[in-house]
C-alpha cells in the first residue's frame, strides 16, 4: 500500500463476546469486512509480526494504547491492530495487554496483509508468512499517510521498530493540526 490507495477489500473472520450463546465461552463468529472496518472514519492502523511478540507486546501495541486519547484529539475515530493471527489468540492478547482503546482485526489467513503487499517470510523464527511491521492513518478507507519500516525481506535477521512508532504517528498527526 501506499498514500493514496485503497485499503484491500477482504472478509476478516472474529469471535465476538455473545453472552447468549452461553457456557464457559460465549463467543460467536462473525464476519466483518474492509469497509466495516474503514469506512466513513479516519483510523489509525497498525501491523505487526505477531501478538504476544516482544517489540509487539512491549512498545508499539502499548504505544498506542496510551496514545489514544491525543490522538482522538486529532480527528481519529478509531485505532486499529492488525496482525496474520487468528481471532482467538487476538482476543486473548487484547485482554492480555487490558485494551480499551486499540481495537484488534485478526487477518488470520493472512488475505488483507497479502492484498495490501505486506506479506513476508519469517521461517528464521517459526512463524511462517506474516506482516511486515508499518501502520498508516486511513481515511475512509484510502491511505492518508504511510509508515513502513525500512528493509522489508523475507526471514529478516532482526525486528526494525521505529518508523511505525505511536510517537511517530502521533507527531504526523499533530504536524498536520498545527
Amino acid at each position: 500500500m501506499k498514500i493514496g490507495d485503497k485499503v484491500p477489500q477482504v472478509k476478516f473472520q472474529t469471535r465476538v463476546r455473545d453472552e447468549s450463546v452461553g457456557g464457559p465461552n460465549p463467543y460467536r463468529w462473525e464476519q466483518l469486512t474492509s469497509d466495516d472496518y474503514f469506512k466513513g472514519k479516519r483510523v489509525v492502523l497498525f501491523s505487526l509480526p505477531g501478538a504476544f511478540t516482544p517489540t509487539c507486546s512491549t512498545y508499539q501495541l502499548p504505544g498506542f494504547e496510551k496514545n489514544a486519547d491525543r490522538m482522538r484529539e486529532l480527528g481519529v475515530d478509531e485505532i486499529y491492530c492488525l496482525s496474520v493471527n487468528d481471532s482467538f489468540v487476538m482476543n486473548k492478547w487484547a485482554e492480555a495487554q487490558n485494551l480499551s482503546n486499540v481495537k484488534v482485526i485478526p487477518d488470520g489467513s493472512g488475505q488483507f496483509t497479502e492484498k495490501a503487499g505486506m506479506m513476508v517470510r519469517k521461517d528464521n523464527l517459526g512463524f511462517g508468512p506474516r506482516s511486515w511491521r508499518y501502520a498508516a492513518i486511513v481515511n475512509d478507507g484510502v491511505v492518508e499517510a504511510w509508515f513502513e519500516e525500512p528493509g522489508r525481506i523475507d526471514n529478516c535477521p532482526d525486528d526494525p521498530y521505529g518508523e511505525s512508532a505511536p510517537e511517530k504517528v502521533l507527531n504526523w498527526l499533530e504536524e498536520r493540526a498545527a
